[in-house]
């Protein structure tokens, strides 16, 4: 089995489980998924946590040098760049205004989409307090960016 994290244009986010990802595709070919909130059937799939799973068992892993399992700094680097322009690609970037966007989407004022930007402690600490969940992701300056 494996999890997806899917999204509706009307902005709820759920979980689908499928057998494998061409489950998944063949059920989103065939307009078979639908939004548990509103119905819609326009459902994409989006960024989610991953998880690997090893063959090796937990404790012999813990007893290896972790130094064969690191990730090396350029790799991470790149990683971390190709991660950034996907959200540059595909985000709307609000700038201060995330906080106050965030909120007018939360209460139906404005259209869900995709946000970007910046957001002060306190104003973190109110979307929180709203029920709304903000990924914290580090960007790249341009003259750091890996082509």
């Amino acid at each position: 089995m494996i999890v997806f994290d899917l999204a509706c244009v009307c902005g709820f986010t759920f979980e689908g489980w499928f057998q494998d990802r061409s489950d998944f595709e063949s059920q989103q070919t065939a307009s078979l998924l639908s939004c548990p909130h509103c119905g819609s059937r326009e459902i994409r799939k989006i960024l989610s946590p991953t998880h690997f799973q090893s063959s090796i068992s937990e404790a012999s892993h813990a007893n290896k040098c972790s130094s064969d399992t690191s990730v090396s700094p350029a790799d991470a680097e790149k990683a971390l760049a190709t991660l950034q322009k996907f959200v540059e690609e595909n985000f709307e970037d609000v700038g201060v205004d995330l906080a106050k966007e965030s909120l007018k989407i939360h209460y139906g004022v404005a259209e869900p989409r995709n946000l970007r930007g910046v957001t002060t402690e306190s104003e973190e600490k109110k979307l929180k307090e709203e029920g709304i969940k903000l990924l914290k992701i580090p960007m790249l300056l341009k003259s750091e960016k890996i082509n």
